[in-house]
């Protein structure tokens, strides 16, 4: 995103500008360790992929948590959802459930509750 910057100024293009304003989309129903993996698909129906979308296809080759994406793009989780729900709705992304065994789950309660 580094073309987006000006060091004086911040960032040239707004965040809410990148997903046209919007604050809804089909991504607002994904959680911070939904894990998001690219299809290989390619995009029709007219849809063009902005250079944000590309840059998640190319980050999420292998599945990756939302909460990673975001950081990785170094913009606000709202403004991901959106990118990642365009991209779920032209099936170019599929989400799946982060995985946690219960022996971890256990180890994280039992931490917890001995703080």
């Amino acid at each position: 995103m580094t073309q987006w910057m000006d060091e004086e100024a911040g960032p040239i293009v707004r965040p809410y500008a990148l997903i046209g304003g919007r604050t809804r989309s089909s991504g607002d129903a994904l959680d911070l360790i939904a894990m998001v993996t690219a299809t290989g698909a390619v995009a029709s129906g007219g849809f063009v992929p902005g250079p944000e979308q590309e840059r998640i296809l190319s980050l999420v080759t292998t599945a990756t948590s939302v909460a990673d994406v975001a950081s990785e793009l170094d913009l606000p989780l709202g403004v991901v959802r959106v990118l990642l729900g365009d991209l779920q709705d032209h099936q170019l992304i599929s989400i799946g459930r982060a995985s946690a065994s219960e022996r971890i789950l256990k180890e994280v309660i039992n931490g917890l509750r001995a703080l």
